[in-house]
Formats: C-alpha cells, structure tokens, sequence
C-alpha cells in the first residue's frame, strides 16, 4: 500500500511539472546566467573584470531570492535544457507512441540543429551565457563536451524514434568535435587520458571527460568505426585510474576541485557503465561496481534525503535525487532498488516541488532557495520522472 501511495505521489508530480514546462515554454532562468544581465554588462569598467564577474556570478548562484528581471536577465532556451526535455520526450514516446510526442521530438531536434555553436570540427554546444569560474572563463555558447554529450545523446534517442538520419550525421559529427577540438591530459605511460571540459582549457574534470566517452561509444554502437571505441576505452581507464580506493572519485584534478558529490560520481557511473554496454566489454565492472556501492551507501540517509558531498547533506541540490533515477535506470537497477528511488523521489517531492508545479533549486541548512531553474532543476526532474513512468511500466509487464 506504501508503494501504491508512492507511486501515486510521484506520478501526480510529474503531471503538475509537465504542465509548468509547458506553460513556460520550455525556458527559463540558470543558476549561472547572471553574465547575461543587461544592466551588468552596460558598465565595462567592472564587466570585464574577472573577479567581479565570479563574484556576480557567484552572487546570483547562491541568492535564495530571484533578483534577475531586475537586472536584466531574460527567461531563454538553454541548449543543454533542450537536450534533457528532448531525451524526456523519447522516453515518453517509448511508453506511448502519441503524436504530440513524436511532434515535440521533432520540434526539439530542430532547434537543437539550429542551436549549434559553429567553426568547430564537428557538431557542438554549449550554453546560453558567459560563464566565469575559478578555473577559467567561457563566453556565451562556446562549446563544451558536457553540453554536447548531452544533446548528442538525446539526438540519438531522436534518430531512433524518427529513423531520420540526419540526426545520426549529426551525433557523429559531434564525435569529430570531442576528438579534435577537446585538449587531452594523459597518463605517464600515455597509454590512456582525459578530456578537457572545452577547447579553451586544460581542466582534469572525470565526469566531463567520461561523458565524451559515453557519445564516442554509443555512437560506435550505430558506426562500428573503430577509433571511437578505441579512444573513448583510453579515457575511462584514465578515469579508472583515478578513482581512490574506497570507490569514491574526486571532482577532479585541480586543488579546489578536491570534493566528492553525489551527481557527479552517478554521471561517472553511468557513463562507464554505458562503455561497457557498447563496447561489449567487462574490462572496468569492477572499477563500476565499487563505485555504485559507495554512491549508494554515501549520498542517501534512510528517511529518503539525498545527500551533496560525501561529508554533508547541504546543500541538498534538487539534482542529486534525479540523478539517482538516471543512474539505476543506466546501470539496468531500477527494479532491484525501486524502494530506494521511490523514497528518495518521495521525500524530494515533499520537500522541494512547489504549489506551482516547479522544483526548487536547493535546501541550505539555513534557507531554502525556492527559484525555479528550467536547465538545473526542471529539465533534469522532468527527465528522472520519465524515466520512472518507463521502468514503473517495464516493472508493470512482468
């Protein structure tokens, strides 16, 4: 009866989102948009100043109060965003073929096509503003291998609910991006290594490096082409390589970079385990199975509370529960845990879904911040919840 009620819960939540996303368009605000206010960028004596831009930055990532149409700052597509509701939409199509599915699929495709950030190797993406970290800056839709490894995924899921193969000439081409224009960092023995998070950087960071692994191996599944399965196994050894001895991996290599969080380490699971799917290979199982059992004896309490770092429950970032669901469903574990996934979806829809349908961004120990985020929150959400209607359905036809 407990799971009835559950499964109730989460399946009404996920039609009060589905009618938010729609109502808005599918656009929305980002944490990390602040460098596209108009009042911030009509003063180049502090705009172009790197300092203030990380500090605006971080000002408005951290605000539990949405100041952001005061400053400017437009609800707008984000590629990435794009890519998360296309894959939803695949997914929905799977469980019921409706046409206004397939005609989302579609719409969705096409304007990824157009979103393209051009005079690169191949098809890439990246985001709809600058972007200033510690690490380096990024200015408005320079590409990056987390952007386009996500829409070139969701591309494919595109191709395989249409036939059309244009979205297949597509996903390949972003493979020519991620093996030409990413710099690469390798091992001492340069037998195997990691790629950059863009063209414009040096960073180590696993999960980014993982994820052009994922495309490059999924893509040899429809290719056959040899070099990429070749190189996207260099790239998860080197992640293998690094993970620490209790499972666990680091953000990545830089010094500030040192934690450990929840959806970070799921993206790296799933990504491997994706790999060994489509290289048809069990070469890294045992780097992938203790990593899933760190994750899942680490980031998630008993009442259902997903965990950010290793070492503390805050933030509790509405990321972390969606990122449980992507991974067990990746990982083909949802059925064997779907206790856990619906408790953790449970407790988060209680805690973080609000009146108007929309997720919130995060529970700090002392605030919350109830923005609504379309990238960071509500594509992600809507994704896990798709996902969950798809195995509730698996787990109905056994």
């Amino acid at each position: 009866m407990e799971s009835d009620f559950k499964d109730k819960k989460i399946k009404d939540s996920y039609l009060r989102l589905f009618t938010y996303c729609d109502r808005e368009n599918y656009k929305g605000y980002d944490p990390y948009d602040s460098l596209n206010s108009r009042f911030f960028n009509r003063i180049p004596v502090i705009s172009k100043n790197s300092l203030v831009k990380l500090a605006w930055t971080q000002f408005f990532k951290r605000s539990p109060i949405n100041l952001r149409k005061y400053v400017g700052i437009d609800k707008e597509y984000n590629p990435k965003a794009v890519g998360l509701f296309l894959q939803s939409f695949c997914i929905l199509y799977k469980i019921e073929p409706k046409p206004e599915y397939l005609d989302k699929i579609r719409h969705f495709s096409d304007l990824l096509l157009e979103m393209q950030t051009p005079n690169w190797s191949g098809s890439c993406w990246g985001y709809n503003f600058d972007w200033q970290s510690r690490a380096f800056f990024q200015p408005k839709f320079t590409p990056t291998v987390v952007a386009t490894t996500f829409i070139g995924s969701a591309i494919l899921d595109a191709y395989e609910a249409t036939s059309d193969k244009k979205y297949l000439d597509t996903a390949r081409s972003a493979c020519d991006f991620i093996l030409k224009d990413l710099n690469r960092t390798y091992d001492e023995k340069r037998e195997a290594f990691s790629f950059s998070y863009s063209p414009l950087d040096q960073s180590v960071v696993y999960n980014a490096s993982l994820l052009g692994s994922r495309l490059l191996s999924r893509v040899y599944s429809f290719t056959k082409e040899p070099e990429l399965i070749e190189e996207a196994r260099k790239s998860v050894l080197f992640v293998c390589q690094n993970q620490q001895d209790n499972g666990a991996w680091s953000y990545g290599r830089y010094d500030f970079h040192q934690w450990i969080d929840n959806f970070h380490t799921g993206y790296n699971l799933e990504c491997i385990a994706e790999f060994l799917k489509h290289a048809e290979s069990d070469e890294f199982s045992e780097c992938l199975n203790k990593g899933l059992d760190y994750y899942l004896n680490t980031f998630f309490t008993e009442e259902g509370i997903p965990k950010y770092y290793s070492d503390s429950i805050y933030p509790i970032d509405i990321h972390a529960p969606t990122q449980l669901i992507i991974t067990l469903h990746k990982l083909g574990l949802f059925q064997q845990y779907k206790e856990m996934a619906q408790k953790v979806l449970a407790w988060t829809i209680d805690h973080m879904q609000d009146p108007e349908g929309y997720f919130y961004y995060q529970i700090n120990r002392f605030f919350t911040s109830k923005i609504s985020y379309m990238r960071w929150s509500q594509a992600w959400m809507f994704l896990a919840l798709s996902i969950y209607q798809l195995e509730d359905k698996k787990g109905g036809d056994r």
